[in-house]
């Protein structure tokens, strides 16, 4: 089979993140057009990426008058600036959008993409636990795919390929663990940024990498499943999985289950989104079943508070997710900054999802309103502390 065959172009958003890069080599290994590139505000990158692709329509979010001059003067027609900008890119017709972006800037351009009907290949965490409800109205109205990016959603998605959504017994999302997996509450309330940051198996971005620590990054994912796959709380469990090679599994109601097993590797999942449903060859490395043990624990939930509060704020639904999504945020990035303690990141979030009110969604507005109060009644915590 010819490695592009029934595949459309490829639209990469947040292009200079960790996805994103790894996103572009994907489509590079699969011979695929680059329609569009999204960046935020590395302007060199973006020219970079102007020079190498030079049929790619190029968006950048921020940028100074004097950046934005001269990338035009280079470019031409072909770059387009502002927030705008990066969601008219996701619209670009019979496309595989690749959502890296980071934050709620991404849910209008997941809402977007999925609206032109575009196949969505999402890592965008915030677009389903922010704006769930309105990023599922989305994929309605424009009959679209929307297919998950992230390891461990994208091991659901391949282990349910084929399979009734009645025979679901319960979806099983593994953990790292992240690099305080073991220690005493008392151990890990002054942590330092630095061991925080410290993650032993997957290299991402700051705040990824500190919701890792606190396990916030597992309860986004069981919100994700949920609005993934229309699977009730109660069935979406969450166990710790220190050597990342089973990247999470099914059970079926007949006791039978399935599982997605792999190197730590995010080139699989973001080229499977891609190429979904066929298989091509990646440039990955062979899993060796004979290199040690598997093993599995319960997630210490007195330790890591953050996973009780996910499993809260979803079972409220409504905006309670993106009360969730904002104010951990606002936390970890105070955390980074040396303003908070590490343990302030759980208190900070319960804080504020008693205090702010839960009310429905149904545009992206809505999400950012929610969004933006969150923010300020969290970072008023921050100043108090």
């Amino acid at each position: 089979m010819d490695r592009t065959s029934g595949l459309n172009s490829v639209v990469v958003l947040g292009a200079t993140g960790s996805i994103g890069l790894q996103a572009l080599e994907v489509a590079s290994h699969l011979d695929l057009f680059i329609a569009g590139i999204a960046v935020n505000e590395s302007v060199e990158k973006l020219a970079e990426f102007g020079r190498i692709y030079g049929d790619a329509a190029l968006a950048l979010a921020s940028g100074s008058t004097v950046e934005r001059r001269e990338l035009a003067a280079e470019f031409g027609d072909r770059i387009t600036f502002g927030q705008e900008a990066v969601t008219a890119l996701a619209t670009l017709s019979d496309s595989t959008v690749i959502n890296g972006i980071v934050g709620s800037a991404g849910l209008s351009s997941s809402v977007a993409a999925l609206e032109a009907g575009n196949r969505l290949a999402l890592a965008n965490k915030e677009s389903l636990v922010a704006g769930g409800p309105v990023v599922e109205a989305a994929r309605i109205s424009g009959n679209a795919e929307l297919i998950p990016v992230d390891s461990e959603h994208s091991a659901l998605w391949q282990s349910l390929v084929g399979e009734s959504h009645s025979s679901i017994r319960r979806l099983i999302l593994t953990a790292s663990g992240g690099p305080f997996r073991g220690r005493a509450k008392q151990e890990i309330e002054c942590a330092t940024v630095e061991e925080a940051l410290a993650h032993p198996t997957w290299d991402m971005g700051p705040r990824v990498t500190i919701d890792s620590a606190t396990l916030m990054n597992k309860a986004f994912e069981v919100i994700e499943a949920h609005y993934l796959f229309d699977v009730s709380y109660d069935a979406i469990d969450v166990v710790v999985h220190p050597q990342s090679i089973i990247h999470s599994l099914v059970e079926y109601v007949d006791g039978s289950v399935k599982a997605q097993l792999g190197e730590p590797d995010m080139r699989v999942p973001i080229q499977y989104a891609i190429t979904y449903p066929d298989r091509v060859d990646a440039p990955v490395e062979p899993l060796d079943l004979t290199s040690g043990s598997l093993t599995f624990e319960k997630p210490d939930l007195q330790v890591f508070p953050c996973l009780q509060l996910g499993y809260a704020a979803g079972r409220s639904g409504d905006s309670a997710p993106a009360v969730l999504n904002a104010s951990d945020e606002v936390a970890v990035e105070a955390f980074l900054q040396g303003r908070v303690e590490f343990a302030d990141i759980p208190r900070i979030v319960e804080s504020t999802l008693e205090a702010i009110p839960s009310i429905s969604l149904s545009s992206v507005d809505d999400v950012l309103a929610v969004d933006a109060e969150a923010r300020r009644f969290a970072s008023s915590l921050v100043d108090s502390r």
